[in-house]
């Protein structure tokens, strides 16, 4: 009696999981737009008379809408989770752990910064081990085209964007300077991590990474940075895996999926 009890509960259990997996899937299947029954069942490869009930029960919680021309769509109550998501994601918050794991293997500082304007806002530091003074602070500002940080915060923009990040309207700059950054940003953007190669502080060096939020925009960076003594060309290159790695952890916490 009572194994007979445990079956058909373990097997009540395994019914339930597969409702709930299937609802998530025809939620899924609407994220491109509305689809009539016929069309969604077919997606979902489902008889009609399941998809109904999957969509009839989202309908009721509000995770799905019907209008009888236009068939089913995502539901208002996805606007209020996804807000109370987004209020509940805050960024420092989620990426924290990802930055002390990430100081705690290379033993080297570790920053968190966003896109403020024309600058690289710091929002979090996780001091190395190493007995080094890297000079930045929280809530300090520092420029986008000189820190590892900033660059990686831009690697989606345009060609003409970079320019006017290297050197504001109004602002003499070097040409041929301005030509070797500009290059160095063409190899970033397409290997997906960028360089502070002394640029921003004398004898420190960083190795940063973008991260991405769920539309997978770039919507703030980490950077690993350190004295220069500790970061030969080669050990950059091996950290630059390291640190992407983290960076992209962070963005899948943020609802990021990479493209297949």
């Amino acid at each position: 009696m009572i194994d007979s009890e445990g079956v058909e509960e373990a097997g009540g259990k395994a019914s339930g999981s597969q409702t709930l997996l299937r609802g998530l899937d025809v939620i899924d299947a609407l994220i491109d737009g509305s689809l009539p029954l016929a069309e969604l069942s077919e997606k979902l490869d489902l008889t009609r008379s399941t998809t109904h009930r999957l969509a009839s029960a989202l309908v009721d919680r509000r995770l799905l809408s019907f209008r009888p021309r236009e068939g089913y769509s995502l539901g208002p109550k996805l606007l209020e989770l996804g807000h109370a998501a987004s209020q509940q994601m805050h960024l420092p918050r989620v990426a924290r752990p990802w930055l002390e794991q990430l100081s705690a293997a290379t033993e080297d500082t570790v920053h968190l910064g966003v896109l403020d304007g024309r600058h690289a806002l710091y929002l979090d530091k996780v001091p190395g081990r190493r007995r080094i003074n890297i000079g930045s602070r929280l809530g300090e500002r520092h420029p986008i085209a000189s820190t590892g940080l900033g660059k990686a915060l831009i690697l989606d923009k345009t060609e003409p964007e970079w320019t006017d990040f290297y050197a504001p309207e109004g602002a003499p700059f070097d040409s041929a300077a301005r030509a070797v950054w500009l290059e160095r940003m063409r190899g970033y953007a397409q290997k997906g991590y960028a360089f502070d190669l002394e640029e921003n502080e004398d004898q420190i060096r960083c190795v940063a990474a973008p991260i991405r939020g769920v539309d997978g925009k770039i919507v703030a960076a980490l950077s690993v940075s350190s004295a220069a003594q500790y970061m030969s060309d080669a050990r950059m290159a091996e950290l630059t895996k390291t640190v992407t790695d983290a960076a992209d952890a962070i963005s899948t916490d943020l609802g990021w999926a990479p493209k297949s």
